[in-house]
């Protein structure tokens, strides 16, 4: 088992719609969806990166930089995001106070270890690419995913709830 390096961060939903994220490690981030292309955000940092974060199939998230450089992520649950293989874990500390984390809380399990079957890929083709998003796109049409609404996203498709202020809290990773 691998135990990555944790880096929390916390989301501020801002008056227009976009997303201030705070990393502990001084890193900020504001993010923005595509109008259009749900499942796609742009971004850019405090020390001059920008890209967009793309949630593909399988919980992989896609990272494509301005430089045209392109990582992958996996989603791992409970408000947690794997990058960098493994190397480090993002932490959603603005989701961190949902059910399932007040019980993670309880028990005392702050970070997971991480297995090497989450680890998220080192390359994918475009056709494997494309096949992730019709995965996604098929799961999310036939309504298959989430929690049947209480809340707690169960296996990634409600990813953007909350993001345009339609509830009273944002509550959402946002691909981490």
């Amino acid at each position: 088992m691998i135990r990555p390096e944790e880096i929390g961060y916390a989301d501020e939903l801002l008056a227009d719609g976009t997303v201030h994220r705070t990393y502990e490690d001084g890193l900020e981030e504001w993010r923005r969806r595509t109008p259009g292309r749900p499942r796609l955000v742009g971004w850019h940092d405090n020390r001059g990166g920008s890209g967009t974060d793309e949630l593909l199939g399988d919980r992989i998230i896609k990272r494509t930089l301005a430089d045209g450089t392109v990582t992958y992520a996996r989603d791992i649950g409970y408000g947690r995001t794997l990058w960098a293989r493994g190397e480090k874990v993002l932490v959603n500390r603005s989701s961190f106070g949902g059910r399932m984390g007040v019980l993670l809380a309880g028990l005392g399990v702050a970070t997971l270890a991480v297995t090497a079957a989450q680890l998220p890929p080192l390359t994918l083709s475009p056709e494997q690419e494309e096949e992730l998003r019709q995965q996604a796109q098929a799961s999310s049409s036939s309504g298959g995913g989430g929690d049947g609404g209480t809340g707690d996203d169960v296996d990634g498709d409600d990813w953007d709830a909350n993001w345009d202020g339609d509830q009273d809290a944002w509550n959402d990773d946002d691909f981490g």
